[in-house]
């Protein structure tokens, strides 16, 4: 029985991770990093020298490559965990017929900044995948608690539940449990909301305020997404499951939250400006900002911290003033 095929696009921390979850199956493995000094340097020295380098890369199982194509060409799955504001570029020289008949995967939490699409809108659009071969992997996950091996949870989603199931099966391991859902827009929604709302912790931490305001803070923001996705995809859904709650609570209280981190260093008086360029990685809530304060022209959600945050982020207001006004919103 030939193996299952399985590329990663991403040279970061989260692909880095997923390269970790998959090498403990008998499955094959092409790892696509777009740099190629460091694709090289993975190979030779069996790590990423720029995230996760404790994670060893198994060569056996790994095959590594700087060509795009060459990953892709012949494998059933293709798993992405490019950050969104690069996705486009990082595609560009994609032979899109090599996408046909596989099944797409998306573990990133972030939208697509130029049209305001979530990842499996913009893969459909552009390259016509159908909604029944995208999958979103969401949930409480941070790839430095995989890189140790802590007992951590997915969420697989597809329209096509069966697909979902099966690829949930080449990630469960000792330290990865899955579940599956068939709301792609609500989780992929989710994911790109709980980052805006990780800023707003941060925020908040910077400014000194204090646990009791969080739990508020937090507790508010659970219920912002839930308007939001209720009216942009009204399914029947369990907000306070693990691939909504969950994945807001730990990348608002993480201390590997980097959205938190973005939020945190403009609360203690960085500009943002500043605070972006001091970050060795991306925040995808910075961007996820401006997209959903747009779309929100549209939908027009209750969305009193997401709209604090756009302020600060965008019309460069100040954050104290603009969190004593949410105060008075919050509930």
């Amino acid at each position: 029985m030939n193996k299952t095929k399985i590329t990663i696009l991403g040279g970061g921390s989260w692909a880095t991770a997923l390269v970790k979850i998959l090498s403990e199956k008998d499955i094959s493995i092409r790892w696509w990093v777009r740099n190629k000094e460091n694709a090289d340097f993975i190979c030779q020295n069996k790590r990423n020298p720029n995230y996760l380098s404790d994670v060893l890369i198994n060569p056996d199982k790994v095959e590594i490559t700087s060509e795009i194509n060459k990953a892709i060409d012949g494998t059933d799955y293709v798993l992405m965990a490019i950050p969104s504001a690069f996705l486009k570029n990082s595609l560009a020289d994609l032979d899109e017929n090599l996408l046909k008949n596989k099944k797409i995967i998306s573990a990133i939490k972030g939208i697509i900044p130029e049209s305001n699409q979530l990842i499996c809108e913009f893969l459909h659009e552009i390259y016509q995948i159908p909604f029944s071969d995208l999958l979103v992997i969401t949930g409480p996950c941070h790839a430095e608690e995989v890189a140790l091996e802590k007992l951590s949870y997915l969420t697989i989603s597809c329209q096509k539940i069966e697909n979902a199931v099966d690829f949930s099966n080449h990630l469960n391991c000792k330290y990865i449990r899955t579940q599956n859902s068939n709301d792609i827009y609500g989780t992929e929604y989710a994911a790109v909301l709980k980052n805006i709302y990780a800023i707003a912790s941060g925020i908040a931490h910077g400014l000194h305020y204090g646990d009791n305001y969080q739990a508020v803070l937090i507790s508010n923001a659970i219920q912002e997404i839930k308007r939001f996705i209720d009216i942009v995809h009204p399914i029947k859904r369990d907000i306070n499951d693990s691939s909504y709650l969950g994945d807001l609570l730990v990348t608002a209280y993480s201390q590997f939250s980097r959205n938190r981190t973005l939020g945190n260093m403009i609360g203690k008086g960085y500009s943002v400006k500043s605070a972006l360029l001091e970050m060795n990685m991306i925040a995808e809530g910075y961007y996820g900002t401006r997209c959903i304060y747009q779309l929100n022209q549209k939908y027009k959600a209750d969305l009193p911290i997401a709209q604090a945050v756009y302020h600060i982020l965008y019309d460069k207001t100040s954050p104290a003033l603009e969190f004593t006004l949410l105060a008075e919103k919050l509930r």
